[in-house]
């Protein structure tokens, strides 16, 4: 197994993670602190696959850090293919997520004309924000998981 950068157990891998939970994070605390969001489907997916992507970051991004600091890859090609595949889905749901909340976003911002319900426009924008820059890093790290599984 090749070890180059942004492959598990390196600094580019574990800022990658990071980023990842921080951005979901982050979308789903700007997305709860407003009232009405339980009121659209595309919110409540959003909340929830962020959630999930909150997880999976954080879980590997403490794999990552435990690799860095034992200075060991303790990474079968099992667990790598497990990786790449969790990665994919993720990616895979939070675009579909982030991409339905625009949607909704689009549509109370263009469509409608404005947003009727004030400061909790900016938030929702905020939080697809986020979501989109957690995609971006999500999908990253599933085509350097990819390349490290093609490398086997």
């Amino acid at each position: 197994m090749r070890n180059f950068p942004g492959t598990p157990g390196t600094f580019l891998g574990l800022f990658l993670r990071m980023a990842q939970f921080t951005f979901a994070a982050g979308s789903v605390a700007s997305m709860i602190t407003t009232t009405r969001f339980f009121n659209l489907t595309a919110f409540c997916h959003l909340i929830t696959l962020m959630g999930l992507q909150f997880i999976w970051s954080f879980t590997l991004a403490l794999v990552d850090a435990y690799a860095l600091v034992k200075k060991i890859f303790p990474f079968n090609p099992i667990l790598v293919c497990r990786i790449a595949v969790g990665d994919w889905v993720t990616a895979i749901l939070s675009l579909s997520a982030a991409s339905a909340s625009a949607a909704i976003t689009v549509l109370y911002f263009n469509d409608v004309g404005h947003c009727h319900l004030g400061h909790e426009c900016h938030k929702y924008q905020i939080s697809v924000a986020l979501a989109f820059m957690s995609w971006i890093s999500t999908s990253i790290s599933a085509l350097i998981m990819l390349w490290l599984v093609a490398s086997e």
